[in-house]
C-alpha cells in the first residue's frame, strides 16, 4: 500500500473489488470466450487509464480488483467495460452462434467494494483459494497518519 499512482495534482490509490454476471447467468465464460475475455477487459481498462490488479473468470461471473483514477466515477469505467465488451463479443462471436444478445451479453447491475484494508482477503478470493480469510476485529485501531 505504499506505492501510489498520481495526475497532476493528486497521488492517490482507489482500488475496487468488482463482481458482474452475463443476463441470465449464461455458463458461457468457461467456454472459447474465456480465454479471450482478460485481454479484451485488460484492454478496455486502459482506455479508461485503469488497471486491473487482479480477477478471475468463473463460471457464471467475473471477479476483478480494478485500480480506478478518482476522476473517474467507477460506474462509468465499469460500463464502458461492460459494454464495450459485450460489443466486442457480438462481433467475433455472434456469427457463431445464435444465442448472443450483442450488447445485452451482460446483466444491468454490479457489485462494487472499496478495497483498503481487506486487500489481501479480496486477493485471497480472487486467486481461488476458497479462503475468506480472518475477519478484523472491531477493536483494531484505525492508523490516519503515515500514509501519505
Amino acid at each position: 500500500m505504499d506505492e501510489y499512482e498520481s495526475l497532476n495534482h493528486t497521488k492517490w490509490e482507489c482500488k475496487y473489488h468488482v463482481v458482474f454476471i452475463p443476463k441470465c447467468r449464461r455458463k458461457t465464460l468457461y467456454l472459447e470466450l474465456r480465454k479471450h475475455l482478460g485481454e479484451v477487459f485488460r484492454k478496455l481498462a486502459t482506455q479508461k487509464e485503469s488497471k486491473i490488479e487482479e480477477g478471475h473468470l468463473l463460471r457464471d461471473h467475473v471477479h476483478m480488483m480494478i485500480a480506478i483514477p478518482p476522476k473517474y466515477a467507477v460506474s462509468q469505467v465499469i460500463g464502458y467495460i461492460k459494454g464495450k465488451s459485450a460489443i466486442h463479443l457480438a462481433r467475433v462471436y455472434g456469427e457463431k452462434k445464435r444465442n448472443f444478445v450483442g450488447q445485452h451479453f451482460w446483466a444491468r447491475g454490479y457489485f462494487v467494494s472499496t478495497v483498503g484494508r481487506d486487500e489481501e482477503v479480496i486477493r485471497g478470493i480472487n486467486q481461488g483459494s476458497g479462503k475468506r480469510g480472518q475477519p478484523l476485529g472491531t477493536d483494531e485501531p484505525l492508523a490516519l497518519t503515515g500514509h501519505l
